[in-house]
């Protein structure tokens, strides 16, 4: 679970990793975060038309670096 979950929050995993987190307590802080960053980065709400369209475990807590990864990721689209 935790390769997969780097796969996707990669910064955050090695963060936490070198700030000495266990890779259980690691997979407990970055598990639902990296379903959602993983929904958004794949496009599922590119078309959303308003904030109450949005489904709601759709949002995490998410440093600026990340949703820098997901605007990138809709603008290539």
């Amino acid at each position: 679970h935790c390769l997969t979950v780097r796969a996707v929050c990669q910064r955050e995993i090695d963060y936490d990793r070198r700030n000495g987190y266990s890779w259980k307590i690691t997979l407990l802080r970055n598990y639902w975060k990296s379903k959602v960053k993983q929904e958004w980065l794949s496009g599922k709400y590119s078309h959303i038309h308003s904030r109450s369209s949005l489904p709601e475990k759709s949002m995490y807590p998410m440093d600026a670096d990340t949703w820098g990864e997901i605007l990138e990721a809709e603008l290539e689209r």
